[in-house]
């Protein structure tokens, strides 16, 4: 039995050595021109694990920021992006990013496809979804792993479970940008208390064993993320809320360090804070259900009640996000449907993938900027609202309430509220104000947003990236 036991665990050591070894060599011989220059000189390729990057989100100006920032400080820097946007093409991708965020690049990008990014996507798992989708991030990392090996490799978008990967049998030095933990101990202790929310129906809720049968889950999931986790050899976090949450579950604060979002605030800071007596809410963010948009249209419903039919008619809610996928499509349609039943759908508009130009005239005109995210990892969409000179609405939890709606100078610069009837009163507080309060609030809002500038997020990634990179240019 001993002697069987042995057996199987040396064959198992070979196998997986052999894997490993075979995965050396053969990428090796994968895309080869992206390891050389046009005059033969050895570049370290940088990879960024990012199925979604056309989506138009703040992670994507978080990847997008910091390609430009490795080419600009690097001639000797190949980027690569693992994608699952097979409908576009490069120039398409790379356009989008120039229109959305007002990013040019400096060198061209390479792009390796992927096609089973649906084995990441949650309409595949309707239960145990956070494992299910993990675990698909594993077989989306070795398609990704076959098609290519760099020498240090990112991961961008929250597939934690890819670091060993890339690590282990690629070989490669391996780095995370966390917007937001997979899962925290705030979502345990809501479903210890048993809260119904978007990812506790109100079947498991309502049910003592369910919830329990749901909350070992939880913990044990948490207890295997943390393992992963630890495997990184850098952590970056985009916020406060965050970097308490990782650390919590990873326990690698020595390699852990708070890097705030590049917010490009350049263009929106030169728009006028006079708004000129419009009554338009904006809000703007991606259609994901983490997201509430059903609490922004509700919220904006409770408060045209207290208005006259006159009065009524002169406000507008402005819903301005991107869509990645059928589901989110879906997701839009329902929530038209919502305004129908609550009587506003002719007061709310939706506006779907916008320009940067249209962006900018919208948060130009809006007096409101709102938010609804229960504990947003950071919030560069209330950063950006603020910045434009709108009144930011966030919600009261997350970056939002740490690191950003927060007194600057010993004075207001926006608005927290958590449910319906706070929403609903922070609106009508703000459209109440005079001219003068407003304006006090604005100036002091855009005033404390310049400490997320792209200058300062460019700063603090490339001073982390830099003992990656010089190990990377040794191994090369």
């Amino acid at each position: 039995m001993i002697l069987s036991g042995i057996f199987f665990i040396l064959v198992f050591t070979v196998v997986l050595i052999s894997l490993k070894l075979w995965i050396g060599w053969r990428s090796k011989s994968l895309l080869p021109h992206l390891r050389k220059d046009a005059q033969g000189r050895t570049l370290t390729t940088v990879g960024f694990f990012h199925p979604y990057c056309n989506a138009g989100g703040g992670g994507e100006r978080v990847l997008w920021t910091a390609i430009r920032a490795l080419q600009k400080k690097y001639p000797s820097i190949q980027c690569v992006i693992y994608t699952g946007d097979v409908d576009a093409r490069p120039a398409d991708i790379i356009d989008r990013a120039r229109q959305r965020f007002n990013i040019v690049i400096v060198r061209p990008v390479e792009f390796v496809y992927l096609y089973r990014r649906d084995w990441v996507e949650a309409f595949k798992y309707p239960y145990f979804t956070l494992l299910g989708q993990s675990l698909g991030s594993v077989f989306l990392g070795w398609e990704a792993m076959m098609k290519f090996v760099p020498d240090i490799y990112l991961e961008t978008m929250g597939y934690a479970f890819t670091g060993p990967l890339f690590k282990y049998f690629g070989g490669c030095k391996v780095g995370a940008y966390t917007h937001y933990p997979t899962i925290s101990t705030d979502m345990i202790d809501r479903v210890s208390h048993r809260s119904r929310t978007y990812n506790n129906a109100t079947f498991i809720s309502g049910s003592l064993l369910l919830s329990a049968v749901k909350l070992a889950y939880y913990r044990l999931f948490a207890y295997l993320y943390g393992i992963v986790g630890k495997r990184f050899d850098l952590i970056m976090v985009n916020s406060t809320w965050t970097f308490n949450h990782i650390e919590a579950l990873w326990q690698a604060s020595d390699k852990t360090h708070i890097v705030y979002p590049p917010c490009d605030v350049t263009e929106f800071v030169k728009l006028p804070l006079e708004r000129g007596g419009d009554k338009t809410i904006l809000s703007v963010g991606q259609f994901r259900p983490e997201k509430d948009h059903p609490l922004q249209i509700e919220s904006f419903s409770v408060f045209l009640k207290r208005m006259g039919d006159s009065e009524r008619r002169a406000y507008k809610l402005c819903l301005v996000g991107s869509c990645r996928h059928d589901s989110d499509v879906e997701r839009v349609n329902n929530l038209r449907e919502f305004c129908e039943e609550l009587g506003v759908a002719d007061r709310v508009q939706f506006k779907l993938n916008v320009s940067f130009t249209e962006l900018k005239q919208l948060m130009g005109s809006s007096t409101v900027g709102l938010h609804t995210m229960w504990n947003e990892h950071f919030g560069i969409g209330i950063v950006e609202l603020m910045a434009a000179g709108c009144i930011g609405l966030a919600h009261n939890s997350g970056g939002p309430k740490l690191d950003i709606v927060i007194p600057h100078n010993g004075e207001q610069t926006g608005f927290l509220a958590d449910d319906v009837p706070s929403y609903a009163d922070a609106m009508e507080t703000i459209f109440n104000m005079s001219d003068k309060e407003r304006l006090k609030i604005q100036m002091n809002a855009r005033e404390s947003v310049q400490k997320f500038s792209d200058e300062e997020f460019e700063c603090s990634f490339l001073t982390l990236m830099e003992p990656m990179l010089q190990n990377g240019e040794e191994k090369v």
